[in-house]
């Protein structure tokens, strides 16, 4: 696996996090273990906090991933990845993207206007700035993950469904989508849980088996929790799983 640990942990909790109105609040905070095999391969956390932007009451989102024990030894990662979104309208403003992943770097900030539909994208290790046109209502990986989480087509959806979004990324927009495949029950370090289980549609071939190479798992209650991650890469295969969290809107409800 060349590169993208956090990367490929926020697009499925991208995909994981979709949910009811008001599903989360500032302080929310996730933490997963990230497996790659039979190998513990690092630490993934997102955290949320309330701050102002240009005047704007915004939400200062931060996801953070780190390889830990004998991973650093052969695939040594550090990621950081911001986002700052309005709070009313949960769209993004500013985004930055900054990754050493087994040597593969990046450094760029992302500065998005909603209303001319731009993204200037600066990059700081090429020392190059580009404005790229975008749809409207574009997403940011981080502010996707809980922007998703208001979308109002979870109250009804159905089982083969599909939830789809605009998301700037890598240097281009591309679109997310989603299938939801039914309800089941898991069992996860806190209890049970009745979760919902999704589908993303991905790229095949560039890190992924297939098209369909990820299965999803988000709690069935008021907050969507991501729970579980599955993944089959071209390369073995990778799981992400809730190991602890703080301060989300409602309790996770346990089967007993």
């Amino acid at each position: 696996m060349k590169n993208h640990l956090l990367t490929i942990i926020l697009l499925f909790t991208t995909a994981l996090a979709i949910g009811q109105n008001n599903a989360f609040k500032a302080g929310e905070f996730f933490k997963f273990q990230v497996s790659y095999g039979f190998i513990n391969a690092g630490i993934t956390t997102l955290e949320l906090k309330e701050t102002t932007y240009n005047g704007k009451k915004v939400f200062h989102a931060k996801g953070d991933g780190y390889t830990t024990g004998f991973s650093k030894t052969f695939f040594k990662v550090k990621d950081d990845y911001q986002s700052y979104f309005d709070v009313e309208t949960g769209l993004p403003y500013r985004f930055v993207r900054k990754i050493n992943e087994g040597g593969y770097t990046k450094n760029q900030e992302g500065f998005i206007n909603q209303n001319n539909k731009t993204v200037l994208l600066k990059d700081y290790k090429a020392k190059t700035q580009k404005t790229y046109n975008v749809p409207h209502n574009v997403q940011d990986v981080i502010s996707a993950f809980y922007y998703l989480r208001n979308h109002d087509k979870i109250n009804n959806i159905k089982v083969g469904e599909t939830i789809s979004i605009d998301m700037f990324f890598d240097d281009e927009t591309f679109k997310f989508k989603l299938k939801f495949m039914g309800y089941e029950k898991i069992k996860t370090k806190f209890g049970t849980i009745n979760s919902m289980k999704f589908r993303p549609y991905v790229m095949a071939g560039r890190v992924f088996k297939e098209q369909e190479s990820l299965t999803l798992w988000v709690s069935n209650d008021e907050n969507k929790v991501p729970l579980k991650i599955q993944a089959s890469l071209l390369v073995g295969s990778l799981k992400a799983e809730l190991i602890q969290y703080k301060n989300i809107k409602t309790n996770l409800k346990l089967i007993k």
